[in-house]
């Protein structure tokens, strides 16, 4: 995942520098910008890649700098299989429902690579908590450990790349280690 995220960057990158090499001029402003995405978000303990919504809203802090509250929500269910007296090959699930909430923080290193006005380019950090509730299945009495199974710590890298459709709306890709993202952005 991360040598396929690294090399659509290096893609996106090369795109948007061949489109305009024209540096962009007195310092573009990147926040005031709701962000509504769809992805991905995959852990090493998912069986499988669960579907996410996501929200942030973007505003400056410094030149080619912006913080970022969000929302992200995703929920995903595993079988398990319990060979027990009462219940011989007897299969169970629990649902568990994650809601990360916390700020990223994103550095614009447009002027760096020399992209066009149509393109913004970026690395990110996300930090805050990730809220579960989990839900056994109905005449589960067994053990209710899920690893990762508790509220924590929330961390995530992010690299990623938008394309201003035009001055109000952009099309966001946000690659990361933990949920990736294809974003509209709303320039307010």
């Amino acid at each position: 995942m991360k040598t396929l995220s690294v090399t659509v960057m290096i893609i996106l990158m090369t795109l948007g520098i061949n489109a305009n090499a024209q540096t962009k001029k007195g310092g573009e402003k990147y926040g005031n910008t709701l962000n509504l995405g769809v992805g991905l978000g995959y852990y090493g303990y998912v069986s499988s890649p669960a579907p996410v919504l996501h929200v942030n809203f973007e505003f400056d802090v410094a030149k080619n700098f912006t913080l970022a509250p969000f929302l992200t929500y995703f929920s995903y269910r595993n079988y398990y299989y319990r060979n027990s007296p009462k219940n011989p090959y007897d299969n169970y699930y629990y649902r568990q429902s994650v809601m990360p909430v916390g700020v990223k923080g994103t550095y614009y290193f447009d002027q760096f690579v020399g992209a066009g006005p149509k393109w913004d380019f970026y690395l990110g950090a996300s930090i805050g908590v990730a809220i579960r509730k989990t839900v056994w299945d109905d005449g589960y009495y067994g053990d209710t450990y899920v690893e990762h199974g508790n509220s924590g710590l929330y961390l995530d890298g992010h690299i990623g790349t938008e394309y201003h459709v035009n001055k109000k709306i952009g099309l966001v890709l946000d690659l990361s280690s933990g949920i990736s993202t294809f974003c509209l952005a709303v320039h307010l």
